[in-house]
């Protein structure tokens, strides 16, 4: 899978709602209103990476969930990044 251009990478985020780029990833923080939510949140969008072999770095608070995507096989951003942060955002 080929990297994105910077501008390919602005076009995709303005479709995203919450979604930022840091570097060579995009993230966003999910705010639950408990541990639980946030638990359950994780378990809805595992099948989702695991359906597609891309796997986020997540981060685990009390009541927040942040998800990063990168592709790091390929150092950055590619489609997958943002295939994937629009099925987590539908189980969000």
């Amino acid at each position: 899978m080929a990297l994105l251009s910077d501008e390919d990478v602005q076009t995709q985020l303005g479709e995203l709602r919450g979604w930022s780029r840091e570097g060579d990833a995009i993230k966003r923080q999910f705010t639950f209103d408990d541990f639980k939510g946030s638990i359950d949140f994780v378990n809805r969008l595992t099948p989702e990476a695991e359906g597609m072999n891309h796997h986020p770095d997540l981060e685990i608070s009390w009541n927040k969930v942040t998800v990063t995507l990168s592709t790091h096989s390929q150092g950055g951003l590619t489609a997958n990044d943002f295939e994937l942060a629009r099925r987590i955002d539908s189980v969000a």
